[in-house]
């Protein structure tokens, strides 16, 4: 299992982020998510980061997957 800090920005509402989430989760990959629909900081922070406007924006480690990639990821973790 990957030691890597995972780090996902989302919305409550994004099909994509709960796909991922629930990727996550079948993996036992620990995670720490952030709100972009509620904490405006964190949007600011991941637009900053990623130059992206849209969910999700998942870091691992320091690299960026733009949306739910499921190999990619894979790939990054080691799965």
């Amino acid at each position: 299992m990957s030691d890597k800090q995972v780090v996902i920005y989302s919305t409550p509402t994004c099909h994509f982020c709960k796909q991922a989430k629930e990727f996550f989760a079948a993996n036992n990959v620990e995670y720490t998510e952030h709100d972009v629909a509620s904490d405006q900081e964190k949007a600011q922070e991941m637009v900053t980061r990623s130059g992206q406007m849209g969910v999700p924006v998942i870091f691992i480690g320091e690299e960026m997957v733009i949306g739910f990639d499921e190999e990619r990821i894979k790939n990054l973790l080691g799965l």
